[in-house]
């Protein structure tokens, strides 16, 4: 065997378990995504009361760990067309990146509105309506003591 052959080999076997690896974090994704999402639903029945659409938070939250699953298995659908370019691994590998490209498109969509919304809540001091500290954690509820900041010094 020469030693081409045993780079190609190696590639070889070393893409298959980075593919392995990718579609494994994938699926880990989408059960702590459901994880997570349940939380979020179950702390929003126990306060509903202090918010005014929990559903849009819920699929905003499931959302985001869909769309960090499907960046998953795009990469391993990329290492498997690498290894392998059949024209079926061509066909997945296109759907699943028009699949990706929509669902963060739109969900980007969805935050920047939430944000939007929590900006107006805001500006008109009402808290049960403001429920984003920052944009990283937009889907916490705020805490009892919390309050919209003043806009005076």
């Amino acid at each position: 065997m020469s030693w081409l052959e045993l780079i190609e080999n190696f590639s070889f076997h070393l893409a298959t378990l980075g593919e392995v690896i990718l579609e494994a974090l994938g699926v880990i994704c989408i059960f702590v995504g459901i994880i997570v999402t349940a939380r979020l639903a179950i702390k929003i029945l126990k306060h509903r009361h202090r918010v005014m659409l929990p559903f849009i938070q819920i699929r905003l939250k499931f959302g985001l760990w869909l769309a960090l699953a499907l960046e998953f298995q795009l990469g391993a659908d990329i290492l498997s067309t690498a290894i392998t370019p059949t024209n079926e691994a061509l066909i997945r590998l296109s759907v699943i990146a028009v699949i990706r490209t929509f669902l963060n498109y739109f969900l980007n969509k969805e935050i920047e509105a939430q944000l939007e919304f929590r900006e107006k809540a805001i500006t008109h001091r009402y808290p049960p309506l403001y429920m984003l500290d920052s944009p990283l954690d937009f889907m916490e509820i705020p805490q009892d003591n919390a309050h919209p900041p003043s806009s005076q010094p």
